[in-house]
Parts: C-alpha cells; sequence; structure tokens
C-alpha cells in the first residue's frame, strides 16, 4: 500500500510545471524535424526551423517556450488503495499549492492568466490557480499525475459539435481546422473525442493530447 505525502505532491506538481514550461516532449520535436525535412514551402520551413530553435534556446536556459505558460490541467490516477499522509486540506488544495509554488517560482516566474471571475470581476488570482483537475479511482495503489499548460490560444480554438449519426467526422475535422487561424500558434496537435455524452467528448479530446504522437506510423498504415 502507498503512503501519498502532501509535501511530495505538491513538489511533483510544481517541479513538473516547471519542467514543462521550457521543454518541448521529445516526440514532438521529433515529428517536428521530420516535417522540416518534408516541408516544400520555404515560409512554412522557415516557420519550423524558428520553432526548433526557439525550443533549444528555452532547453538550454530554462526559461518558457512562449509567452502563454497556459491554463494547468491535470489529470489523476488514484488507486483504491492508496492511504493519504499530512494533507491539511483536500487532493485540489495541494494540486493547487503546486500550481502556486511552480508559477511564483523565482527562479524561472511564469505568466499568470487565471482570473478569479470569467465574467464580472475578472480579477487575476495572480498565481494561476485554480488547476482544472480531472480525477478518477482505478484499481491499485499508485497514484498518477499527469500535467498539462494548456496554452489559451489552443484552449479557445476548442470545437465542439454534435453530428447526426450518418454525418462523417473526418469532413468535419477538415473544413473546422481552416476556420481557426493562427491564433493557436500551429503547428499544433488534434484532439480528438467521439461518443458519449458532449462533456465526456471533451473530456476524451483532451486527454487524448497526452499521448505519444504516432502521425508517422499512422501514415504508413494509410
Amino acid at each position: 500500500m502507498s503512503n501519498i505525502r502532501q509535501a511530495d505532491l505538491i513538489e511533483s506538481v510544481a517541479a513538473a510545471l516547471q519542467f514543462i514550461s521550457y521543454y518541448h516532449p521529445a516526440d514532438y520535436i521529433a515529428h517536428l524535424a521530420r516535417a522540416y525535412e518534408r516541408e516544400q514551402s520555404p515560409a512554412a520551413k522557415d516557420a519550423i526551423a524558428q520553432i526548433l530553435t526557439n525550443s533549444k534556446m528555452s532547453a538550454t536556459g530554462h526559461r518558457p517556450i512562449c509567452q502563454d505558460t497556459g491554463i494547468v490541467n491535470v489529470f489523476l490516477k488514484v488507486g483504491m488503495d492508496v492511504r493519504w499522509e499530512g494533507f491539511t486540506g483536500s487532493l485540489d488544495d495541494a494540486i493547487n499549492e503546486g500550481v502556486r509554488r511552480a508559477y511564483n517560482d523565482p527562479s524561472n516566474t511564469l505568466r499568470a492568466s487565471v482570473v478569479a471571475d470569467p465574467q464580472f470581476e475578472r480579477k487575476n488570482t495572480k498565481d494561476n490557480t485554480p488547476a482544472v483537475i480531472f480525477s478518477e479511482i482505478v484499481p491499485g495503489d499508485q497514484l498518477e499525475v499527469t500535467v498539462a499548460a494548456k496554452g489559451g490560444g489552443s484552449e479557445n480554438k476548442s470545437k465542439m459539435v454534435m453530428l447526426n449519426p450518418g454525418d462523417s467526422v473526418v469532413d468535419w475535422v477538415l473544413k473546422t481546422v481552416p476556420t481557426m487561424g493562427a491564433g493557436w500558434c500551429p503547428p499544433g496537435m488534434l484532439g480528438i473525442g467521439i461518443g458519449g455524452t458532449a462533456e465526456k467528448a471533451v473530456l476524451m479530446a483532451k486527454e487524448s493530447l497526452m499521448d505519444d504522437l504516432d502521425m508517422y506510423q499512422l501514415q504508413a498504415k494509410a
């Protein structure tokens, strides 16, 4: 049986958010490098080169990849046999304390974009809390935590539609993507959730973005 200490969880979340602020995932860089080699458009090729250069500079200098350091999304898989140790509040409270420490880290302070009242007062919380937290109870005695700092540009480009049974998902995607402009900072990744209720489909779409990229394997099967 695993004991999960509050202090360890807070530190893990804070460290993970700092890490992803200046390191791209390795699979993203590998795919982008391959895209650079295949790209025929000089303008697009130059844009990809700039992204790759920026990525290297961010990793070397431990500074944010982008000025938009995201809205924090946390996915928790909580084992049914996990035991909690030293918690002074809820699980969400501990996650948010990790976010608070990450975004106010004096060695690499990150931009706080979250407001406490999105409709009226719109007062910035100054520490990017609260995070958007999804919890799932699973068998076992482990706690799995996945964190993502999803940029506001990409979040604002989220799309959802209720298709009829005979409609084509592919056709809808091909029609929708060109209308999204550059606000989500292409080249981006699409996460697509199909089925269930509206909120379940959106959650599946967001969770799919946590998977490793397999674009070239899929192309090889086509």
